[in-house]
């Protein structure tokens, strides 16, 4: 687990502090694509609240210690950056608590247009000096940020650190004009548009935010609360459901239920799995009382709000509900056919959302899924889990994700030296990361094993930019020989041919 702590500015420019926050951000993403759990702003702020320490505080390393401790890290990474002439010199260390030893210093330059590469570099020297072994190429994590303009992430840093609701909605709203696509700031504008109770804005915000992006999950998860809050609970109900088919936290499972409870359903399998997966919460099971309840389940009712009222003893509603119940008096579904509220006395008792989400939660959980498919992997014959790690590569790959792809590609290579698809898929990693020798060593590696269109295809494209047409032109007849409809090798075709080269 590795704390990044906001850089250092040693440049005298008040100007440039948003850079120092922008460290985190970046190291963040990296380090987490490349398997490392990382621990958000919002964590750190939990650890300086409890420790009585302002925002702004700036650390010892007695402090940051103490820091790390409180939030279980393994290791806190430190640093500065000077800025001079349009030039950005950094150094980052790396503090080890288990041994309390400080790295030599992790040094990078350029000038400041390239700050992008500058944080990839530092956020793969980091990785590189927890993991001697890690084995992502330094290219990858320098092509991860393509996409996003500097003047987009600046406005997303400004916006995340604004102290006024104003002030970060206006700074998110440019980073998103300039860049549309930028998830990040699309998650954090949706969020502050939430905040702000702009329901409908926050849905619209968050619904641009792709199912197989990385931040799908949280986003929809405050999708669902907007859309809830706007009662439109059959959208909130879809939104959940696609959260809890992803990561069935009992949370994400427990609003589904409300949700669909609203629209006169019965949710009480929901609630049961929301209280069997955490039992400690007593919200699941007053929840799940009610749904029994609208059964007229008695017995099980009373004995889902008893354990609520134990969990909480001054739980008011709780303790009225069971009054209820032990009068034998029941509740009426929501809503009748028509879609009426019904309602037969003055307390109906409604199940409780849960409104707050847990990104650390969430993030541990996505973590301890990993851990399992890696067991799951490692008891499969080595050629299966080779297929495998690299299917995962491919669907990284079209979710952009560059050193989350690379990474399952030297998994299949390793359990399977001889997969061809693995070394084509490891092909394209670095073709997209600008590195043309190693993209046509790879993609010739692969069609040693056996001729396959992706190899194919990935030295037609280096070939095409190389202006070697001829070449090309038969790397894109050998795609097509093996898969005439390939809509890929088509359009290299047709590109050819625009150029005055057929394709034999």
């Amino acid at each position: 687990m590795v704390l990044v702590l906001p850089f250092d500015n040693r440049s005298g420019q008040t100007n440039l502090a948003w850079i120092g926050e922008s460290f985190p951000d970046t190291l963040n993403q990296r380090l987490s694509s490349a398997g490392f759990l990382t621990i958000t702003h919002d964590d750190l702020q939990f650890a300086l609240d409890h420790l009585g320490l302002p925002a702004d505080f700036k650390p010892t390393r007695a402090t940051t210690i103490r820091i790390a401790q409180t939030l279980d890290a393994d290791y806190v990474v430190v640093g500065n950056y000077t800025v001079r002439d349009n030039h950005i010199s950094v150094q980052a260390q790396v503090l080890g608590i288990n041994t309390l030893r400080m790295s030599q210093p992790l040094a990078d330059s350029s000038e400041l247009a390239r700050l992008f590469d500058i944080e990839n570099a530092i956020a793969w020297k980091v990785a590189r000096q927890i993991d001697p072994h890690f084995n992502i190429a330094l290219q990858t994590f320098l092509a991860a940020s393509a996409g996003v303009k500097l003047s987009s992430f600046e406005n997303y840093v400004r916006g995340t650190a604004a102290t006024t609701p104003q002030e970060r909605i206006k700074r998110l709203q440019m980073a998103v004009q300039e860049t549309p696509t930028y998830s990040a700031a699309l998650l954090a504008l949706g969020k502050s548009q939430y905040a702000e109770r702009d329901y409908d804005h926050a849905a619209i915000t968050l619904a641009k935010i792709l199912p197989n992006d990385r931040l799908a999950l949280e986003a929809g998860f405050y999708l669902g609360l907007a859309r809830f809050n706007a009662a439109k609970y059959a959208e909130a109900e879809a939104a959940f459901a696609f959260v809890a088919s992803r990561l069935p936290l009992p949370e994400v499972v427990n609003n589904q239920g409300v949700a669909s409870s609203r629209q006169g359903h019965d949710a009480a399998p929901l609630f049961q799995r929301a209280s069997t997966a955490d039992p400690n919460d007593g919200d699941y099971h007053y929840n799940l009382a009610i749904s029994l309840l609208r059964r007229a389940d008695f017995a099980g009712a009373q004995r889902e709000v008893e354990r609520a009222i134990k969990l909480h003893p001054n739980d008011s509603e709780a303790a009225t509900l069971n009054t209820r119940i032990i009068a034998g008096h029941s509740i009426s579904p929501l809503k009748d056919a028509a879609g009426t509220t019904v309602g037969t006395s003055n307390f109906e008792p409604l199940e409780r959302i849960r409104r707050t989400y847990s990104e650390a939660s969430f993030r541990q959980a996505a973590f301890q899924v990993d851990q399992v498919r890696a067991m799951r992997l490692a008891n499969l014959p080595p050629t299966e889990q080779a297929t495998q790690y690299t299917q995962q590569g491919y669907d990284y790959l079209a979710q952009g994700l560059i050193p989350e792809a690379e990474q399952e590609f030297h998994s299949a290579i390793t359990a399977n030296p001889g997969n061809p698809l693995a070394h084509a898929g490891l092909a394209q990693v670095r073709e997209q990361s600008d590195n043309a020798d190693e993209a046509r060593a790879e993609a010739q590696t692969s069609l040693k094993f056996q001729p396959n269109v992706a190899a194919y295809l990935i030295l037609a494209r280096l070939d095409l930019k190389a202006n070697q047409l001829a070449a090309s032109a038969s790397e894109v007849g050998h795609a097509l020989r093996l898969e005439p409809n390939n809509s890929a090798a088509k359009g290299m075709s047709l590109a050819l041919q625009a150029r005055g080269q057929t394709v034999p």
